[in-house]
């Protein structure tokens, strides 16, 4: 069973030599929106926090409650919309995993991802890689996080946990890569992300 440590963690968010030109996790075919072209992206940070629990480490990912107005009921990572006072994408994510979990202090930010844009919302996305060092007591706002669960980080190089499924959007066929996290299938933005994770993991520990 293979066990990934913080310090591989650390290693492979600030690989050197990565570039991510194939997000292999996200829809194909994607940018489908074409009337967004023009219009400046609205701009959000979202936090992948990684914690151990029982001599491993897991991610945490919550589900959005139905009646929020953006990807209500999806499965994502903690963060939200950029405020203006906000000086990085960093303190965006750490305010809004803050504001939705109670996970307020203690977040060591050990790196960043690639941008990720969202054609359907049209949201540039800005992803940042936190460790805590001890499991947190996660306190979700009800207002906005239905559900918190986390799940085991080497599973992202387990090739048993991905499935792929076709969807019809707006007359269009499209190819949807996701990750089963129990009874969740982890798919679009939240899956690409990790698909990034995932390929920088594999790079470190050799896979």
């Amino acid at each position: 069973m293979t066990q990934i440590t913080i310090a591989q963690v650390r290693r492979a968010v600030n690989l050197s030599t990565f570039e991510y030109n194939d997000p292999h996790m996200a829809p194909k075919p994607r940018g489908m929106l074409e009337q967004n072209k023009g219009i400046p992206p609205k701009e959000a940070g979202v936090l992948a926090l990684i914690y151990p629990d029982r001599n491993e480490l897991h991610i945490t990912l919550t589900r959005r409650t139905e009646d929020l107005r953006g990807h209500s009921g999806q499965v994502s990572f903690p963060g939200g919309r950029r405020d203006p006072d906000d000086d990085s994408f960093v303190r965006t994510a750490l305010r809004e995993t803050c504001e939705e979990l109670d996970i307020c202090d203690e977040i060591d930010v050990v790196g960043q991802l690639t941008p990720f844009y969202i054609p359907p919302s049209h949201y540039n996305v800005y992803p940042c890689v936190g460790v805590v060092a001890h499991k947190p007591h996660f306190r979700p706002n009800p207002a906005e996080v239905a559900q918190v669960f986390g799940f085991r980080l080497a599973d992202l190089i387990d090739d048993s946990f991905k499935g792929y499924e076709h969807r019809m959007f707006n007359g269009i066929r499209v190819e949807i890569p996701f990750y089963t996290v129990d009874e969740h299938k982890v798919w679009g933005a939240t899956a690409a992300m990790l698909g990034e994770l995932e390929q920088r993991l594999r790079q470190v520990v050799n896979l």
